[in-house]
């Protein structure tokens, strides 16, 4: 199947840069930074020293000129590339956004008063549409709204939204009748019941999740937040403090000279969590943005995180695992007949056969009979009846039929015939491997039997493998009986199946692994699913689902691919991996700065700091420029971690945290040693 994909814009394309420099420009608004307390002190420690700047550019204050305005650039600089990340990490979302608020636009609607093709209606905006409100969309028009295929059936092009060029199909009763508002009817007539009100559909909801600015933080995120809020305040205290003790330490002490404002406000900057604060949002818009561009939703920031934790997985036969349509795969004559006939007259008693299973019958025998199809002009079609349990055609003096096994033999044998010894060895057969046997008659003579099986999605069986490598049990959950869930459970390569599913059995299995400490998925598309995504801790909805399970999940799937959430789990873990390595290395960063501008702001009043003085800089004034240049320039530097988030790895979980410690614990102490004094070797050659 032909996929045709919104093509992915660079992190660093030329445009999407420039825009993201002056979006951070534009945060510098301080109402801006009111999310982000420590940027925001930096910003108001930058303004102080602005000011500072100007008054001894003036001639007043005893402090250098140049190396308050050399330190208020370094600082406005951090706000900057602070904003810069950010902004950069929200261009692709506002970008995609952008497209989908175009291709949504408002459409007029056609209301009809009752569920039928020609009852009375008139055209409203969509923007008047409330839930409830019967629609009639006819080919080449648009869906005004989200809603319930409940008349009709129709194929839907749903390129706007999933980024699948091929149309499908939706229609009115079983698990595919949910439509979106924003895709395009190219074929038939359907009756629509909204479901959503005006700016609540599904792309809606896309577009403002896909924009930075509407993103609900996570609560592992919030917990960050709350230590990096704590940290700030308490080196905050540290440095208000700094200020009069300094002042006493220098009367007593004869030496030195009090702390200025400018250094103190240094202090606090190299001090605070700048780095993972500067960071952190840019890290959360990135994982959504990777959510998005593999055509997820995600409508809670908790199933995201929860989703790196899962350990079991439960998964939907019908439309999930399966297509959800049973489809023909081999045409089986009994003894002496030939199988070129059993074709021929499966075709005409599928002639005018409209379901999914009559129409892949036809497409098998086209694929089978190399001359073609024999022609059915003229012939009768004769409907399923649930009283016959048969469906056929007529033509002339024949009469072609297929049905249930009881259901035919009854006929054959009611019009004089024979049932073929072996014919129920082959129903047999067929319904012990997980099918479901049709058996075909002409006129009274029972012909052979056609096998119609629940087909699997394409490589299902090998995503079922990557899953179970990163430690999560799947389980197929279906209404079959025991021997065909057996069956399709074997052929997909589950870890285990429930049979016989009614919608409290799936709540109680659910229930029964999250009481064992379990972190449960369940993915879904039918009405009879919603009760078990609403226990879940992630639930995903396929989005050709019904309304119910799309609303009862935390996440939807535009691809309807159930897998899906082996990208969904490890996207969640790389989020948690890229914001806990980003703030191992921040920790580990400050660690070093300490060494380089704590001896530098009090070696005066107490010497024997000198001591932690073990990079050897040159001045404390070098010592606190180099410092506060190297705390603005790594965080661009660290953009593309952020953006690009740390990959994955199927290791154990000690080994991981050992290798994250290594790289990012002890390369965060390096680097700052290293790079702080490179910059106080260049500001020395270039003040001498």
């Amino acid at each position: 199947m032909t996929r045709k994909r919104v093509s992915a814009v660079s992190s660093f394309d030329p445009l999407l840069v420039r825009e993201a420099l002056w979006r951070a420009v534009k945060k510098l608004n301080p109402y801006e930074q009111k999310d982000n307390l420590v940027m925001l002190l930096v910003e108001i420690g930058s303004i102080i020293t602005t000011f500072i700047c100007i008054l001894s550019l003036l001639g007043f204050g005893s402090e250098s000129g140049l190396f308050v305005g050399l330190i208020t650039f370094w600082l406005w600089i951090t706000v900057l590339f602070s904003n810069f990340a950010e902004a950069l990490s929200e261009g692709r979302g506002k970008a995609r956004a952008s497209s989908l608020r175009q291709s949504k636009g408002t459409v007029m609607a056609y209301k009809v008063t009752e569920p039928k093709f020609d009852a009375p209606g008139s055209s409203i905006s969509s923007d008047e549409l409330m839930p409830g409100d019967l629609v009639r969309i006819q080919a080449g028009e648009t869906i005004p709204a989200d809603g319930e295929v409940v008349i009709g059936a129709a194929l839907v092009n749903e390129s706007t939204v999933t980024g699948e060029s091929a149309p499908v199909i939706r229609q009115s009763g079983g698990d595919r009748s949910a439509v979106t508002g924003g895709t395009l009817v190219t074929a038939n007539e359907i009756i629509i019941r909204a479901t959503s009100k005006p700016g609540e559909s599904v792309l809606d909801q896309m577009i403002a999740m896909v924009e930075g600015a509407k993103r609900r933080r996570t609560p592992n995120e919030i917990a960050l937040n709350i230590l990096l809020i704590s940290l700030t305040l308490l080196f905050l205290l540290v440095v208000i403090t700094l200020q009069p003790v300094s002042a006493f330490s220098a009367s007593m002490t004869g030496t030195g000279s009090p702390l200025s404002i400018t250094v103190l406000v240094a202090l606090f900057v190299c001090l605070a969590p700048t780095t993972i604060a500067a960071l952190l949002p840019a890290i959360g818009i990135a994982g959504m943005d990777k959510l998005f561009r593999r055509n997820v939703i995600p409508l809670s920031g908790r199933a995201i995180e929860s989703a790196g934790d899962v350990t079991v997985l439960l998964l939907d036969k019908t439309g999930t695992i399966t297509y959800g349509d049973r489809q023909a795969v081999e045409f089986i004559p009994v003894d002496g007949i030939n199988q070129k006939d059993l074709i021929i007259a499966a075709a005409f008693a599928s002639s005018a056969d409209e379901t999914p299973e009559g129409r892949s019958i036809i497409t098998l025998a086209g694929n089978l009979l190399p001359e073609g199809l024999p022609d059915a002009t003229g012939t009768r079609f004769i409907p399923f009846s649930a009283h016959t349990r048969t469906s056929g055609a007529e033509l002339g003096d024949n009469l072609w039929l297929k049905g249930a096994s009881d259901a035919i033999s009854q006929h054959v044998e009611q019009n004089g015939g024979i049932i073929p010894d072996d014919i129920s060895l082959k129903v047999t057969r067929i319904a012990s491997s997980g099918g479901t046997p049709l058996v075909v008659c002409r006129n009274n003579q029972v012909l052979g039997v056609i096998h119609l099986k629940d087909v699997l999605k394409t490589g299902i069986r090998e995503r079922f493998v990557d899953l179970r490598r990163i430690g999560i049990q799947t389980i197929m959950i279906t209404g079959d009986n025991a021997l065909t869930a057996a069956a399709i459970a074997a052929e997909a390569g589950v870890d285990d199946y429930l049979a016989s599913a009614k919608p409290d059995d799936k709540l109680r299995l659910i229930r029964k692994y999250q009481d064992e400490g379990a972190m449960v998925a369940m993915t879904g598309d039918g009405t009879n699913d919603a009760p078990a995504l609403a226990q879940a801790d992630v639930a995903v909805a396929m989005n050709n689902g019904t309304q119910a399970a799309r609303e009862a999940a935390n996440i939807i799937d535009l691809d309807s691919d159930p897998t899906k959430l082996l990208d969904i789990v490890q996207i969640g873990k790389e989020i948690l991996m890229t914001r806990g390595a980003l703030t191992t290395f921040s920790i580990a960063n400050d660690i070093a700065k300490y060494f380089a501008i704590i001896p530098a702001a009090l070696a005066g009043i107490y010497p024997s700091l000198a001591a932690l003085n073990i990079m050897h800089l040159s001045s404390p004034e070098s010592a606190i420029l180099s410092a506060v240049t190297f705390n603005a320039i790594i965080i661009p530097l660290l953009i593309p971690l952020a953006i690009r988030g740390v990959r994955y790895r199927s290791i154990p979980a000690s080994k991981l945290f050992t290798s994250n410690l290594v790289i990012y614990g002890f390369g965060g102490v390096l680097v700052p040693f290293v790079g702080i004094k490179l910059l106080d070797l260049i500001i020395t050659g270039v003040m001498q």
